[in-house]
């Protein structure tokens, strides 16, 4: 009998996994699956204690004073491209960034500043990547807004869009200014 219910088991498990993807294929039918919809354990908490080496490099105490994006981004990553116009808009409306290099290569991080321009006033490395994961960082690119108090308010995840700008960036930035 107790063999007959663990086969039970991987069953329970293939249906479980079967009724999450369905679940996430009605609501993506419906408009309502969000895929950057994966929750901050930052949200209304202070940015993590971190010092990164950079050009001049920052860290946790840098982010207070006045609202700052920090954005991570690589140059092997092809997204970070997309997000490069918007970034540099950004910095033309006079939007405090700055930048976090994950797991990148300096030569490579300039050369990838230099192509698509450079719109971080303050730069960072994150070599190891071990102030990523402290953030809780997925994946690169990601955004997160810091307020004047260095309480992280918002995260993004992926590409930054003219619309995520418009309808979600610039409404905090206001708020917290």
């Amino acid at each position: 009998m107790n063999r007959r219910l663990l086969l039970l088991v991987p069953f329970a498990g293939v249906v479980a996994a079967g009724a999450g993807f369905f679940a996430m294929l009605k609501r993506e039918t419906e408009g309502t699956f969000d895929p950057r919809g994966v929750p901050s354990m930052l949200i209304g908490k202070p940015v993590p204690k971190f010092a990164l080496p950079g050009d001049p490099g920052f860290g946790a105490a840098d982010l207070a004073g006045k609202p700052i994006l920090v954005n991570f981004f690589a140059s092997w990553c092809v997204p970070c491209v997309e997000e490069a116009d918007v970034l540099m808009g950004l910095q033309r409306a006079g939007v405090a960034i700055y930048g976090i290099a994950y797991k990148d290569k300096a030569p490579a991080t300039a050369a990838f500043l230099d192509k698509h321009g450079n719109p971080y006033a303050r730069l960072g490395r994150d070599d190891p990547g071990l102030v990523a994961i402290d953030w809780g960082v997925t994946g690169v690119p990601e955004s997160y807004l810091i307020d004047k108090d260095g309480t992280v308010r918002w995260r993004w995840v992926g590409p930054l869009t003219a619309e995520a700008v418009t309808g979600s960036l610039e409404p905090l930035l206001r708020q917290y200014a």
